[in-house]
């Protein structure tokens, strides 16, 4: 995979970036719902509280209270939000019934059959005072009233029994056709009540007819019973209800939105947030509807994030699944998991989902209403997240918007950079090839890179690790030459000696001529030691054990010895240092430093001086040789160091000069973990050759 590939491939690891934004909306997302539980659970809590100790507000008959739980036969009535005409059709109504008694089905598909037993379904609602029910009768053979046959009602009627001053009273409700229905008092009439408030219309169905009435509140007691009679003519009328006209006890209660309950409430209410109280028993009393419900198509709308934007974020940042929203059924009565938490005495909260807009959540917070220490409802919030999740949207499209932005501009910044890369790889390579066009041998300077970083250090490298080969190809080059021109002269001596001797028959000839085929065989040995000492100087040092050494006794011993070695120069040694610790191998020390004053020797006039100094330099000792003479050539102290460079006159006596003691120097230097440097004296007076040595601890 090339170098540009392999970056683009890292590149997606920025995708990361986005990720840990998401990470972190969530983190914010649940910070926020736990924020607006906590205050929502507060708000019910003061709401709750304001209703303490206040019974009346919440049962107008606080013998209510003390009714079993289940309350069978209760008729509840909701609050009408609009004007209701009494026309006896159930247009303005719900579709849900609140229930019925009887033979009666939801539909109102009962049976009609001969002899089947009666049955009724009935809505009812409160509006300013007065409560109104629809009641959907199933009768197969509608009986109406016959005014002439007895005063009395003889048809099929409705009664509905009230509870006042701990009375009861009844009403009954019978037309002789279909039309507007007035009550009439049945029995014992109550005083102060006029059955003529009890008005209606009757309709006749399919199924049986319709009655639609209205009556004032206040005439109930709190309390209300239907019952229908069936009269067929062919035995006694058959009834359906809930009470029997035998009984003498309190008809059912009568549940509805108490005024004096409504409208404190209506203070708690807020923009998005939905405002109950329920009883005991979880009937549901009041009720402050959100007052600016939530709206997609609203201004709002172009300040929402892209749809698809919305929905990768809830992909993305998916809560777990929690059950959909309850409903307060028809007949008035909530089953939620907060409520009855709240109902046994404790602060309960839960999140839910819309059923009609899945991707709204809504929070539901329950508290409980008290007096005398015991539970006597519970105040319901609830409120959208609406609010709080525009928010994140929000932040999540600009997040995902500046993250995939950052991403694709830094995947195109280390596209560019792997091309720039890898161009430059590309060039280093194609010069490597340049220089190399002839097997092994280098044809070319290699171009050096003066950028600061790892390629160009390693163009650099390259240039130096192939001039170093130029060198050494150069050194084999001129190997043969130097040999040839070394060797030519003891080979010479050695011919021309054994040919004057062949012709020269006196003793004493030949014996001269003998001594002089001796020393050129000496002068070859000379040669051939010289140029296996280098070999045997890297064995040295590959086989040598470094130790710790005092350079300062050590040169006190060898200095005299190469004045003695020299006496035609004057050695002097240059050390005011008690001590000076080194990691090295004397030997190999030694050697350097015969190579050494044996160069100083060679360049210094007889006579002259020869200086050996040791001197501290940072965390290296300097050990230097310098000598008076001719300078070093500017272009050849670079490589004075390297193997066969020698600045000696090829005429110079006798010696073996083949350039490798300098680079014996440098063997031995690098060894040790030092360095070698050469330069000229200031006023070109000479040469100093120094070694710079790591310090060493005793």
């Amino acid at each position: 995979m090339s170098l540009r590939r392999q970056l683009i491939v890292i590149s997606l690891l920025l995708l990361a970036l986005p990720w840990a934004g998401c990470q972190f909306l969530r983190e914010t997302e649940n910070t926020l719902r736990q924020g607006q539980a906590i205050a929502l659970q507060a708000t019910a809590q003061a709401v709750a509280a304001s209703f303490s100790e206040q019974p009346g507000l919440l049962y107008p008959d606080t013998a209510r209270l003390r009714e079993p739980a289940e309350l069978n036969g209760s008729i509840y009535a909701r609050a009408a939000q609009a004007p209701i005409i009494v026309d006896g059709y159930a247009d303005g109504w719900p579709d849900e019934w609140s229930g019925g008694f009887g033979n009666h089905s939801e539909n109102g598909s009962a049976d009609q059959g001969p002899g089947a037993a009666p049955g009724f379904r009935y809505q009812a609602a409160t509006r300013n005072g007065m409560l109104y029910l629809l009641l959907a009768v199933s009768d197969n053979k509608v009986v109406y009233d016959n005014p002439g046959l007895s005063p009395e009602p003889n048809g099929d009627r409705l009664l509905i029994r009230t509870w006042l001053d701990g009375r009861r009273q009844d009403y009954a409700i019978a037309t002789a056709a279909p039309g507007a229905v007035r009550a009439r008092a049945a029995g014992r009439r109550h005083p102060g009540v006029n059955p003529g408030q009890i008005t209606g219309v009757w309709q006749d169905t399919q199924q049986g007819y319709t009655l639609e009435i209205q009556l004032p509140l206040g005439i109930t007691g709190n309390r209300l019973g239907l019952q229908i009679v069936d009269v067929d003519g062919r035995g006694a009328p058959l009834t359906a209800g809930n009470f029997t006209p035998l009984e003498q006890q309190a008809p059912p209660w009568l549940i509805y939105y108490p005024d004096a309950l409504q409208q404190p409430l209506s203070a708690f209410g807020a923009p998005g947030r939905e405002l109950a109280v329920f009883d005991i028993n979880s009937w549901q009393l009041a009720q402050v509807a959100p007052a600016t419900p939530p709206d997609d198509t609203d201004a709002n709308q172009d300040n929402r994030p892209f749809w698809l934007l919305r929905w990768l974020y809830r992909r993305i940042l998916s809560q777990q699944e929690v059950p959909p929203l309850p409903q307060t059924t028809a007949t008035g009565r909530l089953a939620a998991a907060e409520l009855v938490t709240a109902l046994r005495g404790q602060d309960a909260i839960r999140w839910y989902r819309e059923t009609t807009n899945g991707r709204r959540s809504t929070l539901s917070a329950a508290a409980p209403i008290r007096s005398d220490g015991e539970v006597i409802g519970a105040v319901l919030l609830r409120q959208g997240s609406e609010e709080y999740l525009a928010l994140t949207d929000r932040a999540f499209s600009k997040l995902l918007s500046y993250s995939l932005l950052a991403a694709a501009l830094a995947a195109l910044g280390l596209l560019g950079y792997a091309s720039v890369l890898s161009w430059r790889i590309g060039r280093l390579s194609r010069a490597a090839g340049r220089v190399a066009q002839r097997g092994n041998i280098v044809t070319e300077a290699f171009p050096r890179s003066k950028a600061r970083d790892e390629v160009g250090e390693l163009s650099r490298r390259f240039a130096d690790l192939l001039e170093e080969l130029r060198a050494y190809n150069e050194y084999l080059q001129t190997l043969s030459r130097k040999l040839s021109h070394e060797l030519r002269t003891p080979i010479a001596v050695i011919q021309s000696s054994l040919d004057n001797l062949d012709e020269e028959t006196a003793p004493a000839q030949r014996d001269v001529f003998v001594a002089r085929a001796r020393e050129g065989l000496e002068r070859l040995g000379r040669i051939l030691t010289a140029m296996t000492e280098a070999s045997r100087v890297e064995e040295s040092v590959r086989s040598d054990v470094l130790a710790e050494l005092d350079l300062v006794p050590l040169l006190k011993q060898v200095v005299p010895a190469y004045q003695s070695a020299y006496p035609g120069y004057r050695l002097q040694l240059k050390c005011d240092l008690l001590a000076a610790p080194c990691l090295a191998s004397p030997d190999l020390l030694v050697q350097a430093l015969d190579k050494l004053v044996d160069n100083a020797a060679s360049f210094s006039a007889p006579g002259g001086p020869i200086q050996v100094s040791l001197t501290a330099s940072g965390s290296h000792w300097e050990l230097a040789v310098t000598n008076q003479g001719p300078p070093l050539p500017e272009h050849m102290q670079g490589q004075l160091f390297e193997a066969m460079v020698s600045l000696r006159e090829k005429s110079a006596g006798d010696g073996v000069h083949l350039g490798l003691g300098l680079y014996i120097v440098k063997l031995i230097t690098e060894t040790l973990g030092g360095q070698v440097q050469a330069h000229n004296l200031p006023g070109a007076e000479g040469v100093m050759i120094a070694l710079r040595l790591p310090r060493g601890e005793l």
